[in-house]
Formats: structure tokens, C-alpha cells, sequence
């Protein structure tokens, strides 16, 4: 008959009490169940000397649990641990106990254990240091490396392309930069400088002047007639211009008492009398009153300039190059906004020069836009026009006398200095 046996359960053990059993009853049992060597198995058991050691630091909750494991044979020692990176993550898991046979009382007593992974220590090999925690890796390398290792699929992917995104954002800026020395090297620093400060110096008018040729041989070259006004556009005014040649002097009168067009009605006052010359005349005169009634509206509707008689491709073209759409209660509408007038200013101005031989009166053209002179002064140093005023002084009172300020088209262009805005300091009472 097979012997039987029984199971006693023993009293809680403390920590310390884990890793120690009677030896001299255990020994070969503990050795097997708790101690797992891990370059095979153990054959003599009972030839091998086990030494364990616990940290002394009792107060630490953290360092007190820990214990080595030494074992020594006659032809190698082994190490083992149940903390840092060699130590089993098991223990931390789970709880393992291991059962004595007493054969003389035929009774098992349980015992809890940890588990060792024991491993051969070779002589004059320096144990492995655990690896500092990197200090300089920021919170997005730490989020990506969480993301590697327990992301989903879809953010993996996102990672991926911004990853891509951003060593292509890296390769751009490398050609820019070698792309801005190499232009540096050509140019020189000083020639770029200067370019940029009369870049600065036009300012935002620069992207509303009419298209301007600075290395023109003649002045009427600088600003082409035809970027002003094409000539489809200009035969479609052959109507509305002889109606405004047909203008009598009473007509012309109430023109300047309106306001608005004084620069118009002094253009039809000097018209030739016959010839090509007139009828030319007065179609750019026409063009010239309608770019400066839209210059004084804010909202344009679509029957703009139907009451004049003004063609429906000129109409169009004034729309277009004019007036900005907006969107607004479910409808487009066309406005002027503050940049337009100023594209305005600029292409009255320029079709005024064609018009008068290359000068312009800047008083009458800013009254009839509605704009400051200050502003109309600016227009014109961005087109690089020459500005003159006649002299004060005491004139005869029997001869009238011109004093409103010109702006004429001499090559080359004048390039002014930048206008830069002081403000005062308020004096302190």
C-alpha cells in the first residue's frame, strides 16, 4: 500500500522568512523549485553552496525586499536577483510556494518562495551597469516611444507621417539655406540689404501699382497704355466718349460743382477742337470719371455705370480689377476696399500722365478720389514719379496763379527713402 501524506499550512511569514527554510530538511528542494539556472539544469545539487544576501537598508519600503542570490560550484559561480533588469518579472505578478515533505511525519508544509534566474558569472567580467534614464529625451520622444510600443495601428501611422512630414520639413529648409548663401554669395550681402529697403520703401502699394518698366528709353514706356486700358476696351469706348465731347461749358460747370471730377472737366476744357486727338481725349476722359466715381462708392452693384452709358466690358473689367466680392446674407457683393482705392489712385494717376504728357496735378486727383495728399503723395513716391510745387511768393494779383502740387514722369525714376513714423513724446506736466 502507498504511503499517504497530509498537508500543514504554516504561519504568515514575513519577507524576511521567504527566502529562508530549514536547509538542512529542504535544501534540494528549494534549491530545484525557487533557483532556475539559466544555462541548464542542475545534476549534483547537493554540491553547490548557496549564499543569500538582503539589502540593509530596513527603512526603504522599496529597497528592503531585495535579495541576491550567490552560488558557488567547483567549477563556476552563478548570480541572481529579484530586482533590476535580470531579475524575473514573475514574483511581481503572482505568489509561488514550495512544499516540504517531512518523511518522518509524513506531513507537507507549504512555504512561500520567490523565484531566482540564476545566471554564470565569469572572473574579471564587470557587472552590467543599469542604464541611466535619458534626462534630455523631451515628453513628445517619451509619448512616441509609448506610441511604438502600445500604440494602435492608426496611431502608429500618425506617427509615421509626421515623422516623414518633419524629414522632409528638415531636407526644405537645408536647400533654402544652402539656396539663400549661395545668393548671398553672388549678390553680397549690401546689394541684398539695399534691394530690401527699397522693397520696404514701396511698401504695400507695391502690390497695386499699375506693371511698371524702371528700364524703359522713353516715358511713355515706363507705364504702357495698353496695361491701362487695352485696346478691345478702347474701341468700346467710342460712344460714351463722343457723348462726353458733346459736353457743353454749363455741363462742365455742374461737373466741377458736384465734385468729384475736377481733373476731368479741366482734361475736356483743354480738348482739341477736331481730329483724333479729340476723340481720344475724351474717351480716356470718360474711363478717367468712371475709375473715380467707383473710387468714391463702398458697395458696387451691377448696374454700375449703365446710367452713363458705360460698355459692358469696361463694366466688367472694373469689377474685376477694382472691387473685392464677399459673400454675405447668401448673395456676392463688390466693395472697394481701403487697398483698392489706393490701386485706384495709382492707375488714375498713370492714365492722367498719358493723358496731360507725362504730369499730373495730385491736388484735383486726390479731391476727386477722396483720399488724403498725404496719401495721393505717397501713391506717387511709389511710382517714382517727380513731385513739384510752384514757390510761395507774392504774385501779381491781376494773374492767377497755379499752386497745387505736380507729379511728373522723368527717367529715371526717383527712388525715395523710406518714410519711417516718429511718434511725439508726451511732455510730462
Amino acid at each position: 500500500m502507498a504511503a499517504s501524506c497530509s498537508l500543514v499550512c504554516c504561519e504568515e511569514e514575513s519577507d524576511s522568512d521567504k527566502a529562508v527554510i530549514d536547509i538542512d530538511t529542504v535544501l534540494v528542494m528549494f534549491r530545484l523549485l525557487t533557483v532556475r539556472f539559466s544555462n541548464g539544469n542542475v545534476k549534483n545539487a547537493d554540491k553547490l553552496d548557496f549564499t543569500m544576501y538582503k539589502n540593509a537598508d530596513e527603512s526603504n519600503p522599496r529597497k528592503k525586499s531585495r535579495r541576491i542570490m550567490a552560488v558557488e560550484s567547483g567549477r563556476m559561480s552563478y548570480v541572481g536577483n529579484n530586482f533590476g533588469s535580470g531579475s524575473l518579472k514573475c514574483n511581481n505578478l503572482c505568489k509561488y510556494y514550495v512544499g516540504v515533505l517531512n518523511r518522518e511525519t509524513m506531513q507537507m508544509e507549504v512555504h512561500e518562495a520567490q523565484l531566482f534566474n540564476i545566471q554564470p558569472v565569469l572572473p574579471g567580467e564587470a557587472m552590467e551597469e543599469p542604464k541611466a534614464q535619458d534626462t534630455t529625451q523631451t515628453y513628445r520622444d517619451k509619448v512616441d516611444s509609448l506610441i511604438e510600443a502600445f500604440g494602435t495601428n492608426k496611431q502608429k501611422r500618425a506617427l509615421s507621417s509626421r515623422r516623414l512630414n518633419q524629414v522632409g520639413g528638415d531636407t526644405l529648409h537645408q536647400a533654402v539655406t544652402k539656396a539663400a548663401n549661395t545668393v548671398i554669395n553672388q549678390k553680397g550681402l549690401e546689394a541684398l540689404q539695399q534691394e530690401v529697403a527699397e522693397t520696404e520703401a514701396q511698401g504695400d502699394l507695391s502690390l497695386h501699382l499699375p506693371p511698371c518698366n524702371a528700364t524703359a528709353d522713353r516715358p511713355e514706356n515706363v507705364y504702357l497704355f495698353d496695361d491701362l486700358l487695352s485696346p478691345v476696351e478702347f474701341g468700346a469706348l467710342e460712344q460714351a466718349g463722343s457723348k462726353m465731347a458733346a459736353l457743353t461749358s454749363e455741363d462742365m460747370q455742374k461737373m466741377r460743382d458736384d465734385g468729384g471730377s475736377l481733373c476731368v472737366a479741366k482734361h475736356l476744357e483743354n480738348l482739341p477742337t477736331v481730329g483724333e486727338a479729340r476723340d481720344r481725349g475724351s474717351r480716356l476722359a470718360f474711363y478717367l470719371s468712371m475709375l473715380l466715381k467707383l473710387a468714391r462708392q463702398k458697395n458696387v452693384y451691377y448696374k454700375f455705370g449703365q446710367e452713363e452709358g458705360c460698355p459692358r466690358i469696361v463694366q466688367t473689367k472694373l469689377l474685376k480689377t477694382f472691387t473685392v466680392e464677399t459673400f454675405n446674407n447668401g448673395r456676392v457683393h463688390n466693395i472697394v476696399s481701403s487697398s483698392m482705392r489706393a490701386k485706384l489712385a495709382a492707375y488714375s494717376l498713370a492714365l492722367l500722365l498719358h493723358m496731360t504728357h507725362m504730369t499730373g496735378d495730385l491736388t484735383l486727383l486726390h479731391r476727386d478720389l477722396g483720399i488724403t495728399e498725404a496719401r495721393m503723395t505717397e501713391v506717387a513716391k511709389s511710382m517714382g514719379l517727380t513731385l513739384s510745387k510752384p514757390p510761395r511768393g507774392k504774385a501779381d494779383k491781376a494773374e492767377p496763379r497755379d499752386t497745387n502740387r505736380q507729379a511728373s514722369l522723368v527717367l529715371p525714376l526717383v527712388k525715395y527713402d523710406p518714410f519711417i513714423e516718429r511718434r511725439k513724446r508726451k511732455k510730462m506736466h
